[in-house]
């Protein structure tokens, strides 16, 4: 093998090996542009969503959990201990006596400190009966405010188990009640669920007659569920239909969207979303 085989060998292996990186880690600085967006809403959003053109799930044969009743405990009453009220300590003191003339009787003085002194605790006693008087009362309240709520609670679930109870009975012995789906958990594609998020959160305009009109607008998704953009592609020419859809772009923007499913490689996803009247009254 001469020199010009060796370079052109050496050349050819440097382009597969930047051709593999590329292949390897290209898709993770790219954005896929999905254009699926014709597809039913749903009217709830499962838990588990993946990267399918199809939803389903559903366990028919799933028994669901026993509910578990949620009393919730009276609150503890503390109890305040009050001892006996104080003594009122009256200290005597000698009175005084001012001799005047032998004609008038003695003037007998009494110090007016200890009558002060005793009016002072009595209204500090006062004070302190009426404040745990006050406190009482309040837990007193709060006690009578969780028992309501309590058998309010054993009402409602009383309630619910007569209702359960009478169902049962006057369903016949053959009849089921199975949720629809081919059975398992249940799940959703990304692209469904985010189209959901918008049509849910668009309300119809009612002013508007023009039953076909279309607004077309483009999102872009983060891999956590955020709004990088969104933007008004193509707008009906209805001042009013126009701001709807606005809104609905606004409400999304805000609220987010759920993290894209479990092993997708891009950072961002394109989504393109027709905003058509028509349809939007047909499904309520």
């Amino acid at each position: 093998m001469n020199r010009l085989q060796k370079k052109c060998l050496i050349a050819s292996l440097a382009l597969h090996a930047l051709l593999c990186l590329i292949l390897l880690v290209g898709p993770a600085f790219l954005s896929s542009n999905h254009k699926g967006v014709d597809r039913p809403t749903l009217e709830v959003i499962p838990a588990k969503i993946v990267d399918s053109l199809f939803s389903g799930g559903g366990n028919p044969k799933a028994n669901p959990p026993a509910a578990q009743r949620l009393v919730e405990p009276p609150p503890p009453v503390q109890q305040t201990e009050t001892g006996p009220p104080e003594p009122t300590v009256v200290e005597k003191t000698k009175p005084e006596v001012v001799e005047k003339s032998a004609s008038r009787k003695p003037e007998i003085k009494v110090s007016t400190t200890v009558v002060k002194r005793a009016s002072e605790k009595e209204k500090a006693r006062a004070e302190a009966e009426a404040k745990a008087k006050a406190q009482t009362e309040a837990k007193a309240r709060a006690k009578a405010e969780g028992e309501a709520r309590r058998r309010a609670t054993q009402q409602l679930e009383s309630r619910l188990n007569s209702a359960y109870q009478s169902l049962s009975k006057n369903l016949s012995s053959g009849t089921t009640i199975e949720p629809l789906g081919p059975g398992g958990e249940p799940y959703a594609d990304y692209g469904q669920v985010v189209k959901s998020y918008y049509d849910q959160a668009w309300i119809d305009p009612e002013d508007v007659s023009e039953d076909a009109a279309t607004v077309k607008v483009k999102v872009v998704i983060g891999r956590n569920g955020s709004v990088n953009s969104d933007s008004i592609m193509k707008r009906s020419g209805v001042p009013a239909l126009d701001k709807s859809v606005q809104n609905a772009l606004d409400r999304v923007r805000l609220r987010g969207l759920p993290p894209f499913p479990e092993g997708a490689k891009e950072s961002q996803r394109t989504y393109i979303i027709n905003f058509n009247l028509k349809a939007k009254r047909l499904v309520g």
